[in-house]
Formats: C-alpha cells, structure tokens, sequence
C-alpha cells in the first residue's frame, strides 16, 4: 500500500453541513452554515465556529437550532455560509428561509429544512460553541415508520479536500449487529 501524506488539515469524512439558526435581540431570524460540528455526548453537540452574528445571537438568546443541510437546499444553505448577517440583515429570508418558532427553545426552525436540533446554549469559548440538545424534531415528510429516514432527509456532507457539497449513499452495514459476526 503507498500512502500520501497531506500535512496537518481539517480532513475528514463526512463533515455535516450544519446550519445553525437564531433569533437577534428582536426576534430577526439568522442562520449560518458550520460544517465543523458533532455529536459529543448523549445530549450534547460541539460546533468550531469563530464570531458571527449568529454567534451575538445566541450569547443573549441562550438558544440555537441546528438543522440538516439538504440535496434540495445546497443553494440557501451555502448562501448562509458565504453571507454575513452582519452585512445583510435579511439573510435569512434572502436564502429563501421562513422560520417557524421552537416549542423548546427561543430559536426559529427553519421550515425549508426538515431536521433539527433545538438547543440551549452550555458555553461559547474559544470558537466552540457546545449545546444541550434538548430536543430533536423532523417534519413526517422525512419519517418512514415513525423514524427519521436518511433516503428521505437526503442530508448532505461537505467535502473540505474538493469544497464541495457530496449526498449520502447506500446503506452497507448494520451498526451494533454486523461486527457481532467476528466474535
């Protein structure tokens, strides 16, 4: 086996593309794409993300949602990560966004993107914002047996080698189950 070596960069696969949602001091709905995040306890999630306003917004609102960027959303989604909402006050709706409020936490969701993650915030320091899951919701469109579907959600991944944004495959394996095989 020859192997290349690409030095010390952020590689690796897949990388969500995780569109974090918020609501400013008056209740304006903003939302940002964050490709560096993941699940790090039961109810937990980490994100790297540097000062944004969306990062202003949750530091008064306490709150966020983190939704699943889609096939059927690439554009929108990418807009929220190439504009500032510092600089366009209207992102939200310019990428084509209508938020509906959280029942769980004072964060829009945003209705385009039918997966999210409503969170309290647990702390912001040094560009890592960890949050409380404290619920998980997901529009029936996206449920085959009352549980969420991938083939459905169509989430896509971000390619950081080829900035591009790649969907999901088949399914080649059963987790917890397979492995039982080698025992």
């Amino acid at each position: 086996m020859s192997r290349v070596d690409f030095g010390a960069k952020p590689m690796m696969y897949p990388m969500p593309v995780l569109i974090v949602a918020t609501y400013d001091e008056h209740d304006v709905p903003n939302a940002m794409n964050a490709a560096w995040g993941i699940i790090t306890d039961m109810n937990e999630i980490s994100i790297s993300m540097g000062e944004h306003k969306t990062t202003e917004n949750l530091a008064k609102t306490g709150a966020f949602t983190v939704s699943m960027g889609t096939e059927d959303t690439v554009l929108a989604c990418d807009y929220v990560g190439v504009e500032s909402g510092k600089k366009v006050p209207d992102k939200f709706a310019k990428a084509g966004f209508h938020a509906t409020p959280s029942t769980h936490v004072h964060a829009p969701l945003i209705d385009e993107l039918p997966m999210a993650l409503e969170c309290k915030v647990k702390s912001f320091e040094n560009g890592i914002l960890v949050g409380e899951i404290v619920n998980v919701t997901a529009d029936e469109k996206v449920l085959t047996d009352g549980k969420i579907d991938p083939a459905k959600l169509k989430p896509i991944t971000y390619d950081p080698v080829n900035n591009t944004y790649v969907g999901l495959g088949t399914v080649v394996g059963h987790a917890f189950s397979d492995g039982l095989k080698l025992k």
